[in-house]
């Protein structure tokens, strides 16, 4: 790949890092993305539902057309705060902050991967699949512009290839996630009864006493190889002297069989039940499962990293990302790094060889010739 411009990549990458984009505020890094489809030559279809989380960028929708087989690339536009005021120290192969911010490199080192890309073969002249990329918002707080995505309308205008690459995972370029976990968020509010707990204590129920017991019998944290919970908040203040009436607790399970997660829950309220029938309960999907439905896309990919000499391998992340709700969609996703590491902390950093990299390897998937 003897053509191969690192200096354009990283300037595409600093110019990603400048631009200030937290979540719910993404609308100038949206310009830019817009922009630069559009000066080469691609298609663009804005989804515009933002507006059902109040916030200000659509999700951008890009296609160029190619031949053969084509691919769905993603990234999001939204950064960790503290970010404003960058201040770029760059140290050989390492980008990262001086101390003050967050870099940003999550996500923008996966934006700068596809765009630079998709610069790479069209200005060079290459034949190469159709390409298609979608750029959301939100991702940082909920995967909002995934989540909220029209679908209905995406394929009225664009029909989005199905293999997807969401180059947004943590770590060094050598991981290809496959699969994910589903989440859960669940919550409790336990009702016990009040009393003097000095004068006549057993006149009460004590709803910290009920919580106890309840969470001493759930299975949490590591529950089997596939499955994880966490109970993670509990809330209950009173006088010393009263015997708490009243008690909400609330945690997570993740887990990579959906219905095994459900069984959990399911658990929690009879073991809740058992001790009292005065209490409430309420769970919410916070992300769905990411598992593969073809393998040998996959395999494509690790294969386009060997030939950039990266010996990578697939691998199972416990974490969700845009790439569940794709997947819920019908996308066969996977989910590759770029190098960022510390991510959603002040020292985050981003090794540019990873970068290079897995930038390299997209293109090699790509180019036809």
């Amino acid at each position: 790949m003897k053509d191969f411009e690192r200096e354009k990549l990283l300037e595409i990458f600093e110019d990603l890092l400048l631009i200030h984009s937290p979540s719910y505020g993404e609308e100038k890094v949206a310009e830019y993305i817009i922009n630069f489809v559009e000066e080469l030559g691609g298609e663009v279809y804005l989804d515009q539902s933002q507006d059902k989380y109040g916030g200000k960028a659509p999700t951008i929708f890009a296609k160029f057309k190619g031949q053969g087989e084509g691919v769905t690339f993603s990234a999001h536009m939204d950064v960790i705060e503290p970010n404003k005021d960058l201040k770029i120290i760059k140290e050989d192969e390492v980008w990262k902050t001086d101390g003050n911010t967050t870099l940003g490199g999550d996500d923008k080192g996966g934006l700068a991967a596809i765009l630079y890309s998709i610069y790479y073969l069209v200005t060079k002249n290459h034949k190469h699949r159709d390409i298609y990329a979608i750029f959301t918002p939100g991702e940082e707080v909920g995967m909002l512009g995934a989540r909220n995505i029209n679908w209905e309308e995406v394929y009225k205008n664009m029909d989005p290839a199905k293999n997807m690459i969401v180059v947004d995972n943590a770590g060094s370029c050598d991981k290809v996630a496959y699969k994910a976990p589903t989440s859960y968020s669940y919550s409790f509010k336990i009702k016990g009864k009040s009393a003097h707990a000095g004068i006549e204590p057993e006149k009460g129920i004590s709803a910290i006493m009920l919580a106890a017991k309840a969470i001493s019998k759930f299975k949490n944290l590591r529950i089997d190889e596939f499955t994880t919970a966490n109970v993670s908040k509990i809330n209950s203040d009173f006088p010393k002297n009263v015997v708490p009436d009243y008690l909400e607790f609330s945690g997570e399970i993740r887990g990579h069989d959906k219905d095994h997660v459900l069984e959990i829950l399911d658990e929690y309220q009879k073991i809740v039940g058992d001790l009292t029938e005065d209490f409430d309960f309420e769970k919410t999907l916070d992300y769905p499962a990411l598992a593969p439905s073809d393998m040998e896309f996959a395999k494509k990919v690790i294969k386009s990293y060997k030939n950039v000499g990266v010996d990578a391998k697939e691998v199972i992340i416990g974490g969700g990302s845009d790439a569940n709700f794709f997947a819920e969609e019908g996308f066969n996703s996977l989910i590759v790094g770029v190098g960022m590491e510390k991510v959603h902390t002040k020292e985050e950093y981003i090794v540019l060889e990873d970068l290079e990299n897995t930038t390299r390897a997209l293109i090699d998937y790509l180019k036809l010739d």
